[in-house]
């Protein structure tokens, strides 16, 4: 139980917190943290049979009651198909293969809520590959492992936003796939005096994701991984 005394400091020491994070000031290194060393490399080079892999963040109820992807998805489903296009001119077999289950128990799984909005993008049906059943990322990568073990393939390219590439590779490294990083979209940081949700919103994935980082790590020196 806290004494009295202490309550007061506390509670301005969280306020303090908080400003810090929703005005930017602490958000912006945290998201820095995460998305440092995420850029995209060299453009792809596709060979005769490139997988591009492609993950999911999400789903959300929009204003009519659809369940929709998260606005991330939107940058990864539009470069996912980018992608695709750009292979397919070199006369390269090209599949695409998303990624993604249903962490948040909606009525479907990420990867079955991004099929329709890729193939408005051109990307055809027989072209597509879901895997609908992983969890996070680390079984996005052992699910995707799986799902192309046995079906060779000569150039694996990986598609996620700049704050969930450097986990994401540390996963697919794991299991052995080697893609090539492909980012979507970074995110920004308004730093001000005045709070801002989405600064908020910035802080709670640089925090998810840094935590992975570490959490990965552990994890190796223990075994578990």
């Amino acid at each position: 139980m806290l004494t009295r005394r202490a309550r007061a400091p506390l509670a301005l020491a969280a306020l303090a917190l908080f400003w810090l994070l929703a005005a930017g000031w602490l958000s912006a290194p945290l998201l820095d943290w995460a998305q440092a060393g995420s850029q995209s490399a060299a453009p792809p080079t596709y060979a005769p049979r490139t997988v591009i892999v492609m993950l999911g963040t999400g789903t959300e109820y929009d204003d009519d009651h659809k369940l929709v992807p998260k606005h991330d998805a939107f940058a990864r489903i539009a470069t996912s198909a980018d992608i695709y296009s750009a292979c397919k001119r070199t006369g390269a077999r090209c599949e695409v293969v998303i990624s993604g289950g249903n962490p948040q128990h909606h009525e479907a799984s990420e990867a079955d809520t991004y099929l329709p909005w890729l193939l408005q993008k051109q990307v055809p049906r027989t072209d597509v590959m879901l895997e609908n059943r992983s969890r996070n990322t680390y079984e996005n990568a052992r699910n995707v492992a799986a799902l192309l073990q046995g079906s060779p393939y000569d150039a694996l390219i990986l598609v996620t936003s700049a704050y969930q590439m450097p986990r994401a590779l540390l996963d697919f490294h794991r299991f052995g796939l080697t893609p090539h990083p492909v980012i979507s979209n970074t995110r920004h940081v308004r730093v001000g005096m005045l709070p801002h949700y989405d600064n908020l919103v910035n802080a709670d994935l640089a925090l998810h994701e840094l935590i992975g980082i570490a959490q990965f790590h552990v994890y190796r020196l223990l075994g578990w991984f």
